[in-house]
Parts: C-alpha cells; structure tokens; sequence
C-alpha cells in the first residue's frame, strides 16, 4: 500500500498570530521560520499518529483488494471517498461504482467496504482509491490537544533555532507531547 497527497491542506492548523501569542514574539522578523516549524510540527504530529490534521485529498494504491473486501484507511479521520478506479493489464482505467459502499471514516484506521470489486490487470498499483482525509477545513475543526502538542512543538523548535537548522528539525520533542498525542496513537503489536 501507497498513500500519495493529491491536494494538500489549503491551511495549517495553527495561525502565525497564534503562534507568535503563544512565543509572545510581536516583530515580523521570525515570521517564514515560524511558519515553516509549524509546518514541521504538522507533519511531525501526522506521521505519529496517522491522522490527517486539515482536510486534504490522498490517494491509497493497492495491487489487489484484501481478502475480506474491507480496505483500511490508514490516514483518518476519512470524510468521503470521491473515486475508486481498477487498472486492467493494458493499463486502461476504469470507474468502480461506489453505489452501496460502507464507510468506517471514524475508525483506526478508516474503513471501506465496496460491493464491486473488479480484479485489477495490472500486476502493481492496480487499485486507486480517492478519499478526502482531514478533521475539517481550518484549525477550528482540529482537536484542542492536538493544536497545543503543536504549540509546544513550535517553541521548543523555535529555542533551537540557532543550533539546528530549519530544514533539520525536529531536533526533538518536547516534555508532555507524548501524553498529549497518545490517545491518538495508533498502538500495533
């Protein structure tokens, strides 16, 4: 399984205002370096806990459905799925109808149940699944617990700014981010 951005969030969960309030920094002179350690905390807190922060479109590849016909999600909250297309050997796509599906877009990971199936032809990344992934639009629809491992994540980046470049960061997390993340963790054995 692959998972590709289609459309990426059109906005970050956390403002640069807020960030700054939260710094307590008033100059526009830090203004791109906040900007893109909040974008590095995104990501960060994303690839930890599997979640899609700011809705956004991805694209799940697989080469054959599972076993049991249900297709897990690993990026969630999913709000919608907008295509499933199969690929016969040729490499000629078609639409599979999505009348009848089953979405679990709550659950970890997401579900989804289809009652067509075509084979896929072709022998790797056969299957695409379109979805849309994300809490909401803007940082309002984004957990407040989530937002502030963000915050703290942002500061202690910020302190480092002189040590470690921006390009290398996260250096590090800082103390209480992980309480604050777990009970978004996805715990496999």
């Amino acid at each position: 399984m692959t998972y590709a951005t289609i459309a990426p969030p059109a906005v970050e969960p956390l403002t640069l205002a807020g960030a700054k309030a939260h710094l307590r920094l008033d100059g526009a002179e830090e203004d791109a370096l906040i900007l893109s350690l909040i974008a590095t905390a995104r990501d960060h807190l994303e690839r930890e806990t599997g979640l899609c922060l700011i809705g956004r479109t991805m694209r799940l590849y697989r080469d054959r459905w599972p076993p049991d016909g249900v297709l897990d999600l690993d990026h969630g909250p999913v709000t919608a799925v907008s295509a499933v297309t199969v690929y016969d050997d040729a490499g000629d796509a078609s639409a599979v109808s999505l009348e009848g599906h089953r979405l679990d877009g709550t659950a970890r990971p997401a579900r989804l149940w289809l009652k067509d199936r075509p084979a896929p032809g072709a022998a790797l990344n056969g299957i695409e699944v379109d979805f849309v992934a994300g809490f909401g639009e803007t940082g309002a629809d984004v957990p407040d617990a989530l937002k502030r491992a963000m915050l703290e994540h942002v500061a202690l980046m910020f302190t480092f700014r002189g040590a470690v470049a921006a390009e290398n960061q996260p250096a590090a997390v800082p103390e209480g981010y992980d309480r604050l993340v777990a009970p978004w963790r996805i715990r496999r054995l």
